[in-house]
């Protein structure tokens, strides 16, 4: 188990980004939230196994068809198990 943090960037609030990542982290049986952030983004924190998470950041790097993602910031930590499911936060 591992855990990673996204920050992803551009136009990615207002095209169901958080709804599109929740569906993709449940159906890679990832953990975790996502949540807009203030300056326009979006913050992912997912838990799992290496390759679905990687699956995950390979994701966020498209993102839904209407998004228009110019970078994302990846960070890896230890796994702390906190997480039940994988929900949008608000």
């Amino acid at each position: 188990m591992e855990r990673v943090h996204i920050r992803v960037h551009g136009r990615v609030q207002g095209v169901f980004f958080r709804s599109y990542t929740q569906e993709e982290a449940t159906r890679l049986g990832l953990k975790g939230w996502v949540k807009n952030t203030y300056d326009g983004g979006v913050e992912v924190l997912a838990e799992g196994e290496k390759s679905a998470l990687e699956n995950l950041v390979s994701w966020c790097r498209r993102g839904p068809p209407s998004a228009k993602v110019s970078s994302i910031d990846t960070k890896w930590l230890p796994a702390t198990g906190e997480f039940v499911g994988f929900r949008i936060s608000y």
